[in-house]
């Protein structure tokens, strides 16, 4: 399905290395707000950061692509040293193809991380890499946020229905 996740994890630091290298996953498209830092926040919790080390120690290439300004994601992504995407377009594929020409993979070594059906899950199944959806990181969605979560329920769902289960 388009929409309902393949993968859902209750944080970014359950996707292991050894779970990227169990599914032949080599790069990783990041997006920020939500998935990374809370929406708007510059800070870092270290459970990330350490997540972030985990990968890079195990050779795994790391981009940020958002949807989000240059001015918002530029700084973000110096501080963690990590090229970037911004203005990506999701769930449009513009992002995720430019990320992973720059990466130098395939389709099937490639999978994004993200918080969102509707922007991360959907750009992954129109591009023909796997999502890694992950709970929303953070405090209190601005409004279109908290309707679109509750647009994401039935996907949700379904997802759970089928048999899966947060990792």
């Amino acid at each position: 399905m388009l929409i309902t996740p393949e993968y859902l994890f209750a944080s970014v630091s359950g996707i292991t290395p050894a779970f990227l290298k169990a599914k032949g996953i080599a790069a990783l498209v990041l997006d920020v707000d939500d998935t990374l830092t809370a929406h708007g926040s510059q800070e870092l919790a270290a459970e990330v950061k350490d997540w972030l080390e985990q990968l890079r120690a195990a050779g795994v290439q790391l981009m940020i692509v958002s949807n989000n300004t240059k001015a918002r994601v530029s700084p973000f992504a110096a501080r963690l040293g990590l090229p970037f995407v911004s203005m990506a377009c999701k769930p449009l594929t513009f992002g995720l193809a430019a990320a992973r020409r720059r990466f130098g993979v395939p389709r099937h070594a490639m999978a994004i991380v993200g918080d969102q059906l509707f922007t991360d899950r959907l750009a992954a199944s129109l591009y023909g890499v796997r999502a890694l959806i992950v709970t929303p990181r953070g405090g209190a969605a601005r409004r279109d946020i908290r309707f679109k979560r509750k647009l994401e329920q039935p996907f949700l769902r379904r997802y759970y229905r089928k048999g899966g289960k947060l990792l």
